[in-house]
């Protein structure tokens, strides 16, 4: 079974047939979580996000981006194989997947979202599993869900692929 980590492929390094582990030290995304159901042990929120409602493509911390096509590949790809959330990217089987949609442009416009009103990102929804890791969701220790992930870095410049 792939980890999500391994999913996440530039077309032009995956075309080559290049993509592999990187090397050590994980890059990581968090963002917080949006909405919780306590008696449920549910908790939503954004995954990942490329572009901002305002159209602002989004960098990370190390400068690095996701292009819109590649975060939908690899959110496919996590919901067909994978679908287990862990907790802190030390083990696994603390949460199941319940919920999933990457908003494109085009997805919002044919369902009528209006242009600007959501970033183009990956929504989820777990339902947690493990009572410990709940318990650290409601008292603030867990604020958000973070996706690990590696691939490999291509310099851009003036929106283009070098």
């Amino acid at each position: 079974m792939k980890k999500f980590s391994e999913l996440i492929c530039k077309n032009d390094a995956r075309e080559r047939g290049i993509c592999q582990k990187g090397p050590p030290g994980v890059q990581k995304g968090r963002f917080q979580i949006m909405k919780s159901e306590d008696d449920r042990m549910l908790a939503f929120g954004w995954a990942n996000v490329s572009i901002r409602a305002n159209g602002e493509m989004i960098e990370d911390y190390q400068e690095d981006i996701v292009e819109p096509r590649e975060l939908e590949n690899a959110a496919y790809q996590f919901v067909e194989l994978y679908r287990e959330g862990g907790e802190m990217h030390e083990r696994g089987g603390a949460a199941v997947l319940i919920e999933s949609i990457v908003f494109t442009e085009e997805k919002m416009q044919a369902m009528g979202i209006p242009q600007g009103t959501l970033p183009v990102g990956w929504w989820i929804g777990f339902k947690v599993t493990d009572k410990g890791v709940w318990e650290k969701v409601k008292d603030g220790t867990y604020l958000m869900f973070s996706i690990e992930g590696e691939a490999e870095r291509v310099h851009v410049e003036n929106g283009s692929v070098m």
